[in-house]
């Protein structure tokens, strides 16, 4: 059999797996991504996104329009968005594997993408529809291009401006592609193409700024005003403790330790085709990294994804890479001899850390029933007639854009209690220690928002919610 045909079935197995995943185990959306449902519906419906909806997220031009064209679909379009994310997901793996053959070789590339389809915050991020799973899989993409092939240009610089509509870390990776290809002395007319190329992505996410909101920068001074209001870690100080562990846990710290073997091994054997690619990776996210810390936005584990990516290509060099040595060679003996002790910990870390997939279970589990729990109560028949009466209102703006979703509600019929108060209306309410941690309680809301106010009265109640209802005149 062919390495090409070896390939491609492996990866349609792969797919085949994750789609049947998909469809037997439901999760849905996280609280950005159905945000953005809520928006492409609303543009479905001749009206302008309301990013300026209270807690709303930061908009994403590229998965906004990709929400629109899912809400053509129906209710079902929360599903499909998952399903989007975890071929994303095996897009991503593939890709690393690319990656890691260009640079390394096959058994390095094997192992580079199998540390990154297995990450726990991969998984969880597909399962959860994130923004970053097309991102990454756009990014690492174009990365492989540009390894098999240095200075390929446009196709890796297309690449990029798409993944640039995603995240503006792209933007980062494609200023510094421009200064790759376009060294001086290099015709003027190739370096004008890339170069509109590479500012595609900022000038059209502007744009869609300044036609929705009226601010060219919407979505940046957003992104600062929510990091205050919600209270979360941000700053340069947090950066560098928040580096380390967000990079080690996201990748898991054997992953990381292979990674730091794979480093030096690289270094000290001037080891790989294209090592700029994998180091470019690194080297950029963490750049933006430090600068999102500089600018005062939230210091999130999600902005290092792509640096977590580019230590999973080193780590499955340090994992593999003897295999890229002459055959019996004392080098390679003792590199497989180390590899093989790295394995060893590597799996005692997978038997101590077991919970960690039986937390993943228990997360899945959690995500479909308060989902399925929602879904119920609000499709109530006394719910659906108590609406009738006010607006739906929660304890704070966690399960607002579901709410939207489900119901297929404007802005201004459902409201955060931690902002408003309303005296007529449907009060959903949250029971359950877990759900009240995610769902009830939240950084700078009140916990009394969670009880219900004089005037509303219960009427109806599953295992994860509650509503009340006041019509009095």
């Amino acid at each position: 059999m062919s390495t090409a045909r070896a390939e491609g079935l492996a990866v349609t197995a792969l797919a085949v797996v994750a789609v049947a995943a998909a469809l037997l185990v439901p999760t849905y959306p996280n609280y950005d991504s159905y945000f953005h449902l809520a928006w492409g519906r609303e543009l479905l419906h001749g009206v302008k996104p309301g990013f300026e909806a209270y807690a709303a997220p930061t908009e994403h031009p590229l998965f906004l329009a990709l929400c629109t064209v899912l809400a053509l679909f129906g209710s079902g379009a929360d599903r499909l968005l998952v399903l989007v994310c975890v071929v994303s997901l095996v897009l991503l793996t593939w890709s690393a594997f690319r990656l890691g053959r260009a640079v390394w070789g096959p058994w390095p590339g094997v192992a580079a993408a199998l540390f990154t389809g297995s990450s726990f915050a991969f998984l969880l991020y597909a399962a959860r529809a994130y923004v970053d799973m097309p991102f990454l899989a756009l990014v690492v993409w174009a990365a492989a291009l540009e390894a098999e092939r240095p200075r390929r240009g446009t196709p890796v610089m297309t690449i990029l401006a798409v993944a640039g509509l995603l995240r503006p870390e792209a933007w980062v990776l494609a200023g510094a592609y421009w200064l790759w290809c376009g060294p001086l002395g290099t015709p003027a007319r190739p370096r004008l193409g890339l170069a509109a190329l590479a500012v595609a992505a900022p000038l059209a996410w502007a744009a869609v700024d300044l036609w929705v909101t009226g601010d060219p920068l919407y979505s940046l001074h957003a992104t600062s005003d929510l990091a205050d209001e919600l209270n979360r870690n941000r700053g340069l100080s947090s950066v560098p403790g928040s580096f380390v562990s967000f990079l080690t846990d996201t990748a898991r710290p054997p992953v990381a330790l292979a990674g730091a073997l794979g480093v030096v091994l690289t270094w000290r054997l001037r080891a790989g085709r294209a090592i700029h690619v994998p180091v470019a990776l690194f080297g950029a996210g963490a750049f933006t990294f430090v600068a999102t810390g500089l600018a005062g936005l939230s210091v999130l584990p999600r902005y290092l994804t792509v640096p977590v990516v580019a230590l999973c290509l080193f780590a499955g060099y340090g994992a593999l890479g003897f295999t890229t040595l002459p055959r019996g060679s004392r080098e390679r003996r003792a590199w497989s001899r180390a590899a093989a002790v790295l394995a060893v910990i590597g799996a005692g870390f997978v038997v101590v850390r077991a919970p960690v997939v039986d937390r993943l279970v228990t997360e899945l589990r959690f995500i479909r029933t308060t989902h399925d729990d929602l879904v119920s109560i609000l499709h109530a028949p006394v719910v659906q007639r108590d609406l009738r009466c006010g607006p739906l209102t929660f304890p704070n703006y966690r399960l607002l854009p579901d709410a939207r979703w489900i119901l297929d509600l404007p802005q201004s019929r459902v409201g955060a209690r931690s902002a408003h108060r309303h005296a007529r209306g449907v009060a959903l309410f949250v029971l359950g220690e877990k759900e009240l941690r995610r769902f009830g309680f939240a950084a700078g809301a009140s916990s009394s928002t969670n009880a219900p106010d004089p005037g509303f009265a219960p009427i109806a109640r599953n295992g994860s919610y509650a509503a009340y209802a006041s019509c009095a005149p």
